[in-house]
C-alpha cells in the first residue's frame, strides 16, 4: 500500500470517528450541533469514498455533497457560537 492510500484511508476512519462523536454529542448531550457534525463528516465519507473508489458519478453531485457539508458544518459552528 502506498503513503498516500495509507493517508486517504487513516484519513476516512478519522472522518468516521469524527461523525460517531457528533452522533454522541447529540444524543447523549442533547446538543444539536451534534448532529450537523455528524452530517458533515458522513459527507466527508461519501465524497471520500467516491473518489477513493473512482466511481463515475458527475462533478456537479461532488460539488453539491461538498457544498451540503459545509454549510451543515458552517450552521454547527453557529449554533456553538451561540449556545449560552
Amino acid at each position: 500500500m502506498q503513503a498516500s492510500e495509507l493517508l486517504q484511508s487513516l484519513a476516512v476512519l478519522i472522518e468516521c470517528a469524527v461523525a460517531i462523536i457528533g452522533i454522541v454529542i447529540a444524543t447523549r448531550n442533547g446538543k444539536q450541533y451534534g448532529w450537523f457534525i455528524a452530517i458533515t463528516f458522513a459527507l466527508f465519507v461519501l465524497f471520500d469514498i467516491f473518489r477513493i473508489f473512482a466511481q463515475p458519478i458527475p462533478d456537479l453531485l461532488h460539488a453539491v455533497i461538498f457544498l451540503i457539508a459545509c454549510a451543515s458544518m458552517l450552521y454547527a459552528v453557529w449554533l456553538i457560537a451561540n449556545e449560552r
